[in-house]
């Protein structure tokens, strides 16, 4: 069973999610809270698996509270569930470490699927969001030239193999260099491009190139 906490500041929206969910029995329903506050003090008390999270909430909203939860619980997982399909709240949400980003137009069969995958290590996009975070990418050439411009050739070359889904490993085997190496370089990737993980580089360098 996934332990899911639901987040979202509208009651309707939280019993409709809970007694949607509740329908199936790989899903558990552990909470429900009103805001990123309330949510941070629930982890304290109780075991979660994954976060359904809303962006536009009082007190502490979603993109904020999926921050301070990451660094705190990264084990967490994180879907920020919303009406919005802005680029500016997803590329925030994305980079404080949410594992997904879906719409609330989704069906419950897609969502628990989406559940399911995040749960077990994937980071999951509504179709209509990974379109806006491309283009809200690839439109600002400058901020793309500027990003790319910090990494070395080597560094890139690394950063274009693992958007490929490559393996340290396999990296290794391509630039005739020891996994070691690989994993240094990569760890310099991250701080530069101010990253929290791989499957955050690959998405990134996929947009971008």
């Amino acid at each position: 069973m996934i332990k899911v906490l639901i987040v979202d500041d509208q009651a309707l929206i939280r019993e409709g999610l809970s007694l949607m969910l509740s329908l199936y029995d790989e899903v558990e329903i552990v909470g429900q809270v009103s805001h990123g506050k309330e949510a941070i003090d629930f982890l304290k008390k109780e075991e979660v698996d994954v976060i359904l999270m809303d962006i536009r909430m009082p007190v502490m909203d979603g993109v904020e509270a999926t921050k301070i939860i990451k660094e705190e619980y990264p084990n967490v997982r994180i879907i920020i569930l919303t009406t919005f399909n802005e680029d500016e709240y997803i590329l925030k949400g994305l980079k404080n470490g949410a594992d997904g980003y879906v719409l609330k137009d989704i069906s419950s069969k897609e969502l628990v699927n989406t559940i399911k995958s995040v749960y077990n290590g994937d980071v999951m996009l509504h179709k209509d969001v990974a379109k806006t975070l491309a283009i809200a990418i690839m439109n600002n050439k400058d901020r793309k030239e500027n990003i790319l411009s910090r990494l070395t050739d080597r560094e890139l070359e690394i950063a274009k193999l693992i958007g490929e889904g490559k393996s340290n490993k396999e990296i290794s085997q391509i630039l005739y260099i020891t996994e070691g190496t690989v994993k240094n370089h990569i760890t310099k990737i991250l701080d530069k491009l101010q990253l929290r993980d791989r499957t955050q580089l690959a998405l990134f360098i996929k947009d971008l190139l």
